[in-house]
């Protein structure tokens, strides 16, 4: 039980890591851009729903901060869980 606990907590992580790479590199990168296109790929079907609830305010797309409260909530959730059982 310990380890899916650590593999949840791993999994989370990297998503969460992966959301700030996406949101940084849609800065300065271009968007046809291999290693661009390999992070969007995993980070965008996870932030189009969000994307359609929450509306941008001016140029700032807050999608990326719910996603990332979202994966903690939900990880946080399913660690508890998974702790209790022990």
């Amino acid at each position: 039980m310990v380890i899916l606990i650590e593999i949840i907590d791993v999994v989370a992580q990297i998503l969460v890591l992966l959301v700030i790479i996406s949101a940084i590199l849609s800065f300065f990168m271009d968007p046809y851009h291999p290693i661009r296109r390999g992070v969007d790929n995993i980070v965008q079907p996870m932030l189009e729903p969000i994307r359609r609830i929450v509306p941008s305010i001016g140029m700032f797309d807050f999608s990326p901060l719910v996603l990332i409260i979202l994966i903690q909530v939900v990880s946080n959730l399913l660690i508890a869980f998974f702790s209790s059982l022990r």
